[in-house]
């Protein structure tokens, strides 16, 4: 399906093909079902192509103009959603270099990733995270060497988000033998290339949508193609100086959660003649609705500081204050709507119940609310951001 241009008609798409991913959400919840029919659906959608530069077929849509996109979908399905933007972390920073002239080898790399997106209709997902730390590029275990023009890959992911669903992993790893945590490279593995093994998908108390799971590489060959970019030791540095995708790409998922959540308290206080008479409830809804217009606001400006002013700090720090603060105010938008709504948004068959579940997870999402806080603290007191030393990652 070809994908439209337009943010308003991309978000007409999404609305369309929303009731079905609201419809499929509670057998997936329920362990009836996993999640690889939402998947097809937003596949043959095309919104895999929403970051894709249009001269290669897709959408060519931005930060802010994305996270849009993600708060619309997450009011339908978050799960679907989270998975979903984890296609987009792993190509975000390659769709923004589109209009930079590269060395050969890179051009070849973005073309053919642009390629499988458009032509093939594949979904790529992001391989980071490891036991001990966590989704930070320090300390990551995962080695590669060099091997018959190509390399040798060998480790363990532990929480890779669209393992079972995603046709590509972007995998981070450091060079064998090596203890320097600035030597980070990016790989792209097949999911069923020869050496690659799924562990057990993740069954807790949300994000069951997502086909999250561990994943063990072992001596798993990549030709030279698949390097990303086709330059070593670059992701620590691309990390330190443009981190929204990383640390940022799911906020338009909290947002989502709390503007449905919203719209949930909004609908029973007006259902509730004794709560729309009542000066409290009123004044609970009204504090939540600035709350919720002074995130949307938040990530709105951190979306424009993006375009215009990529890579500064005072951008890279509007990108944390919004992921702060609607990582903060999901959760508590969600024990709102318990309040508020009462013993009947724990109902399993209700969604607002689903609501509830995912909004808790996004204070563990990268980057985590305290990492966020010492980012803006050392922005505020005028530290060199751009030393890796002084990021956390």
């Amino acid at each position: 399906m070809a994908l439209p241009h337009q943010l308003d008609a991309i978000l007409a798409l999404v609305d369309e093909i929303g009731a079905q991913l609201t419809d499929l959400a509670p057998a997936v919840d329920n362990r009836q079902s996993d999640s690889s029919e939402s998947y097809r659906l937003v596949k043959e959608s095309g919104l895999l192509g929403l970051l894709i530069p249009r001269q290669a077929g897709g959408a060519g849509l931005n930060y802010q103009e994305y996270s849009q996109v993600l708060a619309r979908l997450a009011q339908y399905d978050a799960a679907t959603a989270l998975g979903f933007n984890m296609h987009n972390v792993a190509l975000g920073s390659l769709c923004e270099s589109a209009d930079k002239p590269m060395p050969p080898a890179a051009e070849a790399f973005r073309a053919w990733v642009f390629d499988e997106v458009i032509q093939r209709n594949m979904m790529f997902a992001s391989a980071t995270s490891e036991t001990g730390s966590g989704a930070r590029l320090r300390g990551i275990q995962t080695h590669y060497r060099p091997h018959e023009d190509g390399f040798l890959l060998n480790g363990t992911k532990s929480f890779v988000s669209l393992a079972g669903a995603a046709d590509y992993i972007v995998v981070t790893a450091r060079p064998e033998g090596s203890d320097s945590d600035s030597e980070v490279t990016h790989f792209v593995v097949g999911r069923h290339d020869e050496g690659v093994q799924l562990g057990q998908v993740w069954d807790g108390f949300a994000m069951n949508g997502t086909q999250t799971a561990s994943m063990t590489f072992e001596n798993v060959w990549l030709p030279r193609q698949r390097l990303f970019l086709a330059v070593e030791g670059m992701s620590l540095f691309k990390l330190v100086r443009e981190p929204h995708w990383m640390i940022s790409g799911y906020t338009g998922v909290y947002l989502g959660i709390a503007s449905a959540l919203l719209a949930h308290i909004t609908e029973a206080v007006r259902n509730t003649p004794s709560q729309c008479e009542s000066s409290a409830i009123l004044q609970e809804v009204g504090k939540l609705s600035a709350e919720l217009q002074a995130g949307r606001a938040l990530l709105n400006e951190a979306g424009g500081a993006i375009s215009q002013r990529r890579g500064t700090i005072d951008a890279n720090a509007a990108v944390h204050a919004a992921k702060y603060f609607i990582g903060e105010l999901a959760p508590r938008m969600a024990m709102a709507a318990v309040r508020i709504c009462g013993a009947g948004t724990l109902n399993r068959s209700r969604p607002l119940e689903r609501l509830l579940r995912e909004s808790f997870f996004c204070n563990v999402m990268p980057a985590k609310p305290l990492d966020c806080l010492e980012y803006l603290g050392k922005a505020q007191l005028g530290v060199n951001l751009f030393d890796a030393r002084q990021m956390n990652w």
